[in-house]
This record gives structure tokens, C-alpha cells and sequence, in this order.
């Protein structure tokens, strides 16, 4: 049915059966007579909050016939004998169900229309700890969860502002996942705004089982073959409040303790977190630092490879069973395997780990033939230097770009290094973002203002504030 009717024991029946009493270990209901009519409640276990629970029906079994009288409308109820402020009074039967799921509490009472949903609710998780991959010198060490009430909260700490506001939506139609989107009502882009509103309404899949990556695939272009990331994802609130000031959206997604930050040019990339942690100008070193780095990471190899197939330069290699672009393939393939290895290497055993990993790329490969001293310095370099940038999806971006550039570079040469820097950057300049001006602004369209923001660090004034 789509709402609730007037018959208590139809719709007990109906709630019973569509939640799973009986069925579902983790679904309980309990019955009350009040003033003298009857009552029921049903709770997610270990998502309600017993105290509060327990509170609110001790006072409701003190009720007497006569205080009841005459309610018969659920937020007549509410409003006399409900002091738990985050409650409401629903009839639509799709609604109720989801809230239940969601870990409200579903209270209905014989003669009284509607039910009343009771937000008494907390969900198990860890603490605000700084995130691993978001660590700073100084600043802010604590860090989103996987709920998305908290985060809201630690936003709302970070912008006192009324102005800030956070519109709720689901997403999924199986899952009901919480989406929320975080913007500043007086600074957002209202197009752009709107754009990704009707985006997240017309997603049309049954769940969001990976949380933030699962609606980042549900509303990016269909550009598969086109390795450069669409979205800044981060765990600090510091960094999404900072965001949210300059007038960006913020997209927190419950399950997740990744926040998506839109619209995300590839030049927003440049920043991180430590460089507002430092006066201006040593926080332009390090930007400039980082950007520099990065960039000489992805063309290195190839070029040393170029330059020692040319004649330029010769390795000292000494016999070395593998030739030299097969020997940059197969340390950058070892590389992303002790990487894949260390996630799933117990804390205990990880400094051991490393060490075997070391010497096996490095003095046992030299000395067994497979390896020359000199690529493994160059990849050294490459590894440290990815490092650098603190987003994933933009450093194995490049790592897929250099392995093409390679390989290209190995085969034909100048005119395949030629060919392959001219395929990066068409794949740059045809890149999609999910939302915005476009994925190299501010260069295209240009907005010299903008671009000095991003590449240098500047001082607080009440113009870029």
C-alpha cells in the first residue's frame, strides 16, 4: 500500500512483514498499551539509542485514557508527548520503510493516523582521526568518517554561516544512500549547481556499493579511455571547508569518508593541503616544487630511453639479461605489485616486507643479470616522485601515460615520443569534467586570476577570502 490506513492491526501486519520481524534478526518491535490503546515501535538493533527509547516509553506508559483523548492525528501526538526534538509525523509507506532502514525509529498507535518517525538513532563507527593519505606539519588532524552526520558537523564547525547549506537527497533505488550537497548559498554557481542536482537525480542504478566512486561513474562522461581523474576526492575538513568558501560544491556521501569536490579542473591538482600550513612564500616552493617534480616524472624514462638508444648516453649496465625498455616495464609493473602487496600485509609484518621488497629490486636483481643499476635509480625516482602528488587517481593517470610514452618511445623512437606527447595532451584537452567551465580552465577559457591562485600560494587578503 502507499500509505498508511486507518486499521492499527493492518497496518502493524503490513510493517511487520515489509521490514522483516521475524525474518531479520536485527529488526525489533515492541508493543506498549497506551492510555489504554495499543502501540508499537520498531528499531534497527544497534542503531537506536536505548536510553532515549527506553525514556521516551516509560513516560508514554503513564499516560492515561484521558490525557489521549481526542488525538487522533500522529503530530498531534508529537507535539504533546514527544519531547525528543528530531522526530516527525509521516503516511507514506515507502518513506517509513526507508527511514527504519536508515535507523529511525517507526512508532504507530492505535486510532491515531500516520506514524511517527523518532531520529534516535547512532551509527557504529571510528573516530575523527587524521585521515593516512591527508597528513599535515600543522593545522587540523582530524578527519570525515564513514557517516555523514559527523562530517556535516565538522563542516558546520569550520563555517558559521547560515548562508552554508546542506540539501539532502537518495540516491539508488535499492540502497536509499544519503547524498548531501555542501555549498555556500550566496557563492555557489546556481547553473552549475543545478546541473549536478538533476545528475544525481537522474542516476539510475540500484546501489551505491562503493559510495562516492559509484556516483562519481554514475554521472561522469563516457570517457573510459581517458585516464585523467574528473574528481578531487579528500578526507580533511579543512580542505572542504576551504573549498566550499571559494564557492565550490561539496558532495559528502554517506558510507564514505571520501568528499567530492566539484567542479575539478585538472590544474586544481596542484594544491595540497601543507601549502596553507606555510608562509606564502615557502608555500609556493613546495606547490612549485611538487608541480615540477611531477611533471619531470612523467617523461624521464622516456627520454633517457631515447637518449641511450640514440647514442647519447650509454648505461653502465654491465650483461643484463633483459633489454632496457623491458627492463623499465618490469620494474614499473613491480612497483604497483609491492604496492597491491603492501595493502594487504599485516602491520606486524610490513617493515619486513619492505626490506625483502628493497633488496629484491634491488643488489639481488642487479646482481642476477635482470636489472642495471641506473634504471633502477631512474624508477627510484619515478616511485618517490608519485608520492609527491597526494592524489591516486592523478598519479597512476601518469603512470598509465608513461607506460604508453614508453612503450611508444621504444618502438619508434623520437617520432613515437613525438606521437605520444601529442596523444597526452589531446587526451588533456578533450577531457570532460563532470560539472563546470571546462577541464583546463582557468587556462581554457583563460582567467589569468584564477591561474595564479593555483600555481602560487598567496597571502590572505579580503579579495581571494
Amino acid at each position: 500500500m502507499d500509505k498508511l490506513s486507518g486499521n492499527y492491526e493492518e497496518n502493524v501486519r503490513w510493517l511487520d512483514e515489509t521490514l522483516g520481524v521475524g525474518r531479520s534478526c536485527d529488526i525489533v518491535s515492541r508493543s506498549y498499551i497506551i492510555g489504554g490503546r495499543r502501540a508499537r515501535i520498531w528499531v534497527v538493533d544497534g542503531f537506536g539509542l536505548d536510553a532515549t527509547l527506553e525514556r521516551m516509553g516509560a513516560f508514554w506508559l503513564t499516560l492515561t485514557p484521558e490525557r489521549v483523548a481526542g488525538i487522533t492525528k500522529m503530530q498531534d501526538f508529537l507535539d504533546r508527548f514527544v519531547s525528543f526534538t528530531e522526530c516527525s509525523a509521516e503516511e507514506r509507506c515507502e518513506e517509513i520503510v526507508t527511514s527504519v532502514l536508515l535507523g529511525k525509529s517507526c512508532f504507530v498507535m492505535e486510532g491515531v493516523q500516520g506514524a511517527a518517525l523518532i531520529d534516535a538513532k547512532e551509527y557504529p563507527g571510528r573516530s575523527v582521526a587524521e585521515p593516512a593519505d591527508g597528513k599535515v606539519l600543522r593545522g587540523g588532524h582530524d578527519g570525515f568518517v564513514e557517516a555523514a552526520v559527523p562530517n556535516l558537523a565538522l563542516l558546520r564547525r569550520r563555517i558559521r554561516d547560515p548562508k552554508l547549506t546542506m540539501e539532502a537527497m537518495k540516491v539508488g533505488r535499492r540502497s536509499k544512500n544519503d547524498v548531501v550537497l555542501c555549498y555556500l548559498e550566496d557563492k555557489v554557481d546556481r547553473g552549475l549547481l543545478e546541473e549536478l542536482r538533476q545528475k544525481l537525480k537522474s542516476i539510475d542504478v540500484n546501489s551505491l556499493s562503493m559510495g562516492q566512486e559509484s556516483v562519481a561513474e554514475a554521472i561522469r562522461p563516457r570517457q573510459w579511455y581517458n585516464p585523467f581523474p574528473k574528481v578531487r576526492y579528500t578526507e580533511r575538513p579543512d580542505t572542504v571547508a576551504a573549498s566550499v568558501m571559494e564557492g565550490k560544491i561539496a558532495v559528502v556521501v554517506d558510507n564514505s569518508p571520501s568528499v567530492m569536490l566539484l567542479p575539478t579542473t585538472f590544474f586544481d591538482f596542484a594544491q595540497e593541503t601543507n601549502d596553507f600550513y606555510f608562509p606564502p612564500l615557502i608555500g609556493t616552493y613546495l606547490r612549485l616544487l611538487r608541480i615540477t617534480v611531477f611533471l619531470v616524472s612523467l617523461f624521464v624514462t622516456p627520454v633517457w630511453l631515447m637518449a641511450v638508444e640514440r647514442g647519447y648516453l650509454v648505461p653502465q649496465q654491465g650483461e643484463v639479461v633483459l633489454g632496457l625498455l623491458e627492463q623499465l616495464l618490469v620494474v614499473e609493473f613491480l612497483i604497483d605489485v609491492l604496492k597491491l602487496a603492501s595493502l594487504n600485509t599485516p602491520d606486524a609484518l610490513s617493515s619486513s616486507f619492505s626490506m625483502l621488497g628493497a633488496l629484491i629490486l634491488g643488489d639481488f636483481a642487479v646482481q642476477a643479470g635482470w636489472l642495471g643499476p641506473e634504471v633502477l635509480v631512474y624508477m627510484a625516482f619515478v616511485s618517490v616522485s608519485g608520492f609527491a602528488q597526494p592524489s591516486y587517481e592523478l598519479g597512476y593517470a601518469f603512470k598509465l601515460l608513461r607506460l604508453g610514452l614508453l612503450v611508444a618511445t621504444g618502438f619508434f623512437d623520437i617520432w613515437g615520443f613525438a606521437i605520444g606527447v601529442g596523444i597526452i595532451l589531446l587526451l588533456l584537452v578533450t577531457a570532460k569534467p563532470l560539472v563546470g567551465k571546462g577541464y583546463l580552465y582557468p587556462v581554457v577559457p583563460f582567467n589569468g586570476k584564477a591561474l595564479g591562485r593555483l600555481i602560487l600560494r598567496q597571502p590572505i587578503s579580503p579579495e581571494n577570502t
